[in-house]
């Protein structure tokens, strides 16, 4: 999520690259994201290749400040 935030669209290819992860990990976790409604997607072509991009969403965005909002306090409260 945080690559997508910092991103208009990202594609699967440079996703994979960035995090370092096989294809199925990648699409496992696109999935997961895409059913909570955290991301949109974009599919086209590239001359003759199909090319799939992601982004985030207004819900996504909303959930991942509240997640980091959650681990900043979990860290508050271990000082």
């Amino acid at each position: 999520m945080s690559i997508l935030l910092v991103n208009d669209f990202v594609d699967f290819a440079t996703l994979k690259a960035q995090l370092n992860i096989t294809d199925g990990n990648l699409a496992s976790h696109l999935n997961a994201l895409e059913k909570l409604k955290y991301i949109d997607i974009k599919k086209q072509f590239i001359g003759k290749k199909p090319n799939t991009s992601y982004a985030t969403t207004n819900t996504g965005k909303k959930a991942f400040s509240e997640h980091l909002d959650a681990l900043e306090r979990l860290i508050d409260l271990s000082n």
